[in-house]
């Protein structure tokens, strides 16, 4: 699980593990815990300190960190903001569509000489989103079932322009960390799922003020047990055996001379 740091205290068990990686040190070492009887690792994406701003995590070092230590699914919990007035601050998103407006992050592990095109159709974990969702609506959290994601570069918010824009294309989500989180993961052919937890509305809806770090932080602080209720149920609740396409997302997809 990629999430923001601290969440590891909620963990039994725990232990922490040092990884080396062919892309630099991750962001922290991983904290592997349990929850329940399912192990569980978890590493904070912004560093222990929140040192790593959005554009400068080592993305590729951290999912070949997971990967390396045998993490078969991923969960990438964040704060997002809101393309619509119909979601409400507080809400849940389990996102199932994605759109890359970043521009200067690495974001394959492929970069020849073998080359390799998988699929990213549906770039979300079928199988976990059912899950996510399933779990969510039991525990009376409301859960909206399907959202695009739009990532922007970051660190800055976007401008009044580009929130619109965002808008009038449907999307529906607006963060800076989603990408390329997920394509990594099917990469190596792990599951990935979002869930997005609606922290403000970006600048471009309707009477909605510029959006701060510090109202995101306070509606996200507000909500984080329930989050943290949400991972604690849905994890669980994952399914023993994959047969999602993403654990064979490399299957033919390596150009063979």
């Amino acid at each position: 699980m990629f999430g923001g740091s601290g969440f590891y205290s909620f963990l039994e068990d725990v232990e922490e593990r040092d990884v080396e990686t062919p892309y630099g040190p991750p962001s922290a070492p991983i904290t592997v815990g349990t929850i329940g009887e399912t192990r569980v690792a978890f590493m904070p994406r912004h560093g222990t300190k929140h040192q790593f701003p959005p554009h400068t995590i080592p993305y590729r070092a951290n999912a070949w960190a997971m990967k390396e230590i045998g993490v078969e699914r991923i969960i990438g919990p964040c704060a997002a903001g809101s393309l619509r007035v119909g979601v409400a601050l507080g809400d849940f998103v389990v996102c199932d569509q994605l759109v890359d407006r970043t521009r200067s992050r690495a974001h394959t592990f492929y970069d020849g000489p073998q080359t390799t095109h998988i699929s990213f159709a549906d770039p979300y974990c079928p199988a976990m989103r059912g899950v996510a969702l399933e779990r969510g609506r039991a525990l009376g959290i409301t859960m909206h079932e399907e959202g695009t994601m739009v990532v922007i570069e970051g660190p800055r918010f976007s401008t009044r322009a580009e929130s619109a824009w965002f808008g009038a294309m449907s999307w529906d989500t607006i963060n800076m960390t989603g990408y390329p989180e997920a394509v990594l993961a099917r990469e190596l052919e792990m599951c990935y799922a979002n869930i997005s937890l609606i922290t403000d509305y970006d600048v471009g809806v309707e009477g909605a003020p510029p959006v701060t770090h510090e109202d995101v932080v306070t509606v996200f602080t507000k909500n984080n047990e329930r989050l943290r209720e949400l991972l604690f149920d849905v994890i669980p609740a994952l399914p023993e055996w994959r047969d999602c396409p993403c654990a064979t997302a490399l299957s033919g997809a390596r150009f063979e001379v």
